[in-house]
C-alpha cells in the first residue's frame, strides 16, 4: 500500500476551479476553459496526453511515463472541472467500486 500524499490533486483542482471563476488571460487553464473550440479543445488535450502516456509506456521510459501521466491527470482534472464533476464524486465512485471488489 502506498503512503503517497495525494492532497496535491485537491490543490490543483481548487486552482482549476478558481481559474474557472476568475478569468486571467495569462492562465493556461483559463485559455483551455475559454478556448473557441470549447470542450473539444479540452478533449483534444486529454486525447493527446493519453497517447503520449501510452507511447511512454510502450517505450518503457520510466521518467517519461511519470511526466506524461502527470500531464494526463492534470488535463483530466480540467475536464472534470469544466463538467462540474467534483473530486468527491470521483472518490465516492471509486469507494463504491472498491466495496464491490471486496465482495467478489
Amino acid at each position: 500500500m502506498s503512503d503517497a500524499d495525494l492532497s496535491i490533486m485537491n490543490r490543483v483542482y481548487e486552482i482549476i476551479q478558481d481559474r474557472k471563476q476568475n478569468y486571467d488571460e495569462r492562465s493556461y487553464v483559463c485559455k483551455l476553459l475559454n478556448h473557441p473550440k470549447g470542450m473539444n479543445k479540452i478533449l483534444e488535450k486529454v486525447g493527446e496526453e493519453s497517447i503520449e502516456t501510452i507511447l511512454a509506456v510502450r517505450n518503457e521510459d520510466h521518467a517519461e511515463i511519470i511526466s506524461e501521466s502527470s500531464d494526463l491527470i492534470f488535463h483530466l482534472l480540467v475536464l472534470l472541472a469544466a463538467n462540474n464533476i467534483t473530486l468527491d464524486e470521483i472518490a465516492a465512485e471509486l469507494t463504491a467500486r472498491h466495496e464491490s471488489m471486496k465482495r467478489d
